[in-house]
């Protein structure tokens, strides 16, 4: 019977060592060496701590700010540990609620914007942890910001400009912001 056994318990534990500790080793060193910023949570430090990652959006809802794409994430928003989007379909009426009351946060805080309202501002991704906002979205809040940190719009404009990440590999996607970096830019200023 232990001859049976035998050759079951001996991949087992070879299976075990190679899939459960030697490549997860081998990939996180490599990670390590090739690509450690990211391998470590593409932290964002100030003084040695850390204030965020580039790549997990923030809540932002202080006028004086950039705001980011909305979060669907439970049971608070851009919550790392929940990576989802709401689920809800285009004629859902929580989803119709939920992007309207996003409108109306938006116009109250800037009711004179002539500029068309972006959709990212007023819709979460899929992920809802979506760091960047387009540039769409950047230049809508930029008077807003301006008016409220009491700064000339051309010099919000040029830190926009400053922060704005292009197209990935040069071919995909959109140039994008991301709103966490820009937010401590504009707080380095003042």
């Amino acid at each position: 019977m232990w001859t049976h056994f035998r050759p079951a318990l001996v991949a087992l534990a070879a299976l075990t060592l190679i899939t459960g500790l030697l490549y997860p080793l081998l990939v996180t060193g490599l990670a390590q060496v090739l690509f450690p910023q990211q391998a470590n949570g593409s932290l964002i430090l100030i003084d040695g701590k850390p204030v965020g990652s580039s790549m997990i959006g923030q809540p932002f809802d202080a006028p004086k700010y950039f705001w980011g794409r909305p979060s669907a994430t439970a049971p608070f928003p851009y919550n790392a540990a929940a990576s989802s989007g709401s689920n809800l379909g285009p004629t859902n009426d929580a989803l119709m609620k939920a992007v309207q009351a996003r409108i109306d946060a938006l116009k109250a805080a800037d009711p004179d914007n002539p500029l068309p309202l972006p959709v990212d501002l007023v819709t979460a991704s899929g992920s809802g942890l979506d760091p960047h906002i387009s540039t769409a979205s950047a230049a809508y809040q930029t008077r807003r910001v301006a008016r409220v940190r009491g700064m000339e719009e051309g010099m919000i404009r040029q830190l926009v400009s400053q922060h704005t990440e292009g197209r990935q590999f040069g071919i995909l996607g959109e140039p994008r912001v991301n709103v966490l970096t820009l937010n401590l830019a504009l707080d380095m200023l003042k």
